[in-house]
């Protein structure tokens, strides 16, 4: 069931109310509807879908002095859903200790729609101080799918459930059995996993001592699972890479001897690249479309992006081009797409080595599409943009079980090729090539400032937690084609923006339930915000639902 809880606080002449839980998004979250006296109108004209096999809200409620209530209900379309009804009295005085009253909402089966119902809640401390609060839900209802569990029996006014041919005590019996035979499968699947894990090491050792680059290949299935998180099966154990990679904050301590030799076992010579395109340029930087020839028969070649710098780079600049592109090197899956090889010659600016993606960068990909929505309004569709953000959320919950966080996730760092998709890269470059996006707040470091959570701007502290702030707002770029997030903002105000809880707005076009997705990605309590693997379950449920109607 649909479980939502309301928490009403009343203190003289304050009160507070908020959702505790929206389970039909798999996620937990709060929102406010009054805080501190200010009533939050946006909340309150958020009308939220009820699904169809919901039949019942929850709500919690207590009062500290003596608030009296009266509770009203408003059906747009009685025809698609019965009038609802609560199991407590229309008025009366709102308890002085917590307490839950229930409402049913159960659908006609005449016709299939939905139905807008208005819950209205009147509180009245006194005779000058009357509060109305009234919350809208988008019930849907189907003739096929009734979703009635149980049978009403009005009696004397009052509603009462029996339940359905099942008594209570073989339902509890049931229940035990059921949890019971799901955790025996789960062991097995553990145990299953783990023995599977013990042989991709083994084979990934010896892999490695015959100096085989085969593990920067792609897996055979990926075709038939782009909506799953699942792990490669010549993903490299965690215990391979630590040391190579380098937080942010150390990227100025490393030389550049260090970071060249960080990259020395994947070192390549430079007759073997071949530069074409420019496709984007930046102050210091380039980015070069090259053809790469290969080591054993020179007529096969592939080809790759390069990333290299001009003359007039610094050292330090060099530096942090090399030493950000190893964040995701050593990882393995579908959707990151890590270097493959360096050119470090002696009296050479240094080139970084990826596979080439035919579309290249994902928000210029996007930006492209916004112009182009003119004369081909079917250009990209809604479910296509869906489609990427599900391959985001699989790359990153491949991060978050490997304990590897971005701290730079936005479209600006992803690429995308012409079969959609699309695979996270480095920020190697990206304060160079898109310095609007990142600002400097006075500590002589550029940040991208519009995609971080409060609790990095304020404290510098970095986790899956803000990684899922960050997938948040590029989700948002998604939705509107490459828009700037906060562009109205100085970044010098935005964490006092953010701590009042302010956000950037629904994008055009954006259905509720996407636009409710990036909200919880936004809490200020980073324990608050949902998993990147729930994530990938509401976004691919949320796919399916799309493509219902296509």
């Amino acid at each position: 069931l649909l479980l939502l809880l309301f928490w009403v606080l009343l203190s003289g002449n304050y009160f507070a109310l908020s959702i505790m839980s929206y389970s039909c998004l798999c996620l937990d979250a709060e929102l406010y509807y009054i805080r501190d006296d200010v009533v939050n109108r946006h909340a309150l004209s958020f009308i939220m879908p009820v699904p169809s096999e919901t039949n019942s809200l929850h709500f919690a409620w207590q009062s500290k002095s003596r608030v009296e209530y009266r509770l009203g209900f408003q059906v747009e379309n009685p025809t698609t859903m019965d009038q609802p009804q609560s199991n407590i009295s229309a008025q009366g005085e709102v308890p002085r200790t917590r307490s839950v009253f229930r409402v049913d909402l159960f659908c006609s089966g005449k016709v299939d729609g939905e139905a807008i119902l208005t819950v209205q809640l009147n509180l009245t401390i006194h005779a000058n101080n009357f509060t109305v609060l009234n919350f809208k839900r988008r019930k849907m209802c189907y003739r096929s799918k009734m979703g009635v569990c149980v049978t009403v029996l009005k009696k004397k006014g009052n509603t009462s459930y029996v339940n359905a041919p099942a008594t209570s005590t073989r339902v509890f019996y049931i229940s035990v059995g059921v949890c019971c035979a799901v955790i025996f499968l789960v062991a097995i699947i553990l145990a299953v996993l783990h023995l599977h894990s013990m042989k991709t090491v083994e084979a990934d050792d010896s892999a490695s001592e015959s100096g085989s680059s085969q593990g920067l290949s792609q897996p055979s299935t990926q075709t038939t699972q782009y909506l799953r998180a699942d792990t490669p099966n010549n993903a490299t154990p965690i215990t391979s890479y630590p040391s190579l990679r380098i937080e942010k904050n150390d990227l100025r301590s490393v030389t550049l001897l260090e970071a060249k030799a960080k990259v020395k076992d994947i070192a390549i010579s430079r007759e073997r690249v071949t530069l074409s395109d420019v496709l984007h340029e930046g102050t210091f930087g380039r980015i070069f479309h090259g053809v790469l020839l290969d080591d054993k028969d020179p007529n096969k070649e592939k080809q790759v992006f390069v990333k290299t710098v001009k003359e007039h780079a610094s050292e330090v600049q060099v530096t942090m081009m090399l030493t950000e592109s190893c964040k995701l090197r050593g990882l393995h899956h579908r959707n990151l797409l890590p270097i493959s090889h360096v050119c470090t010659e002696d009296g050479e600016k240094p080139m970084v080595l990826l596979p080439y993606m035919n579309w290249g960068n994902l928000k210029l990909f996007l930006r492209q599409c916004k112009l182009a929505e003119a004369n081909n309004p079917q250009a990209i569709s809604q479910q296509d943009l869906v489609h990427m953000a599900i391959q985001i959320a699989c790359g990153m919950s491949y991060l978050a079980r490997r304990e590897v966080i971005h701290k730079d996730l936005a479209a600006r760092n992803c690429v995308i090729d012409d079969g959609m998709q699309v695979k996270i890269t480095d920020n190697a470059l990206a304060r160079d090539l898109f310095p609007m996006d990142y600002h400097c707040l006075g500590d002589n470091e550029n940040r991208p400032v519009r995609w971080m959570a409060l609790e990095s701007l304020l404290n510098n502290d970095f986790s899956s937690a803000s990684d899922v702030w960050a997938f948040g707002v590029t989700l948002w770029e998604l939705m509107t084609l490459g828009q700037t997030p906060y562009v109205d903002i100085d970044p010098f105000e935005m964490a006092a923006y953010l701590k009042d809880g302010y956000r950037i707005a629904q994008p055009i076009n954006c259905p509720d339930e996407l636009f409710a997705v990036m909200a919880c990605c936004w809490a200020l309590d980073p324990e608050e915000r949902p998993k990147f693997q729930q994530l990938v379950q509401c976004l691919t449920e949320f796919h399916a639902a799309l493509g219902a109607y296509v």
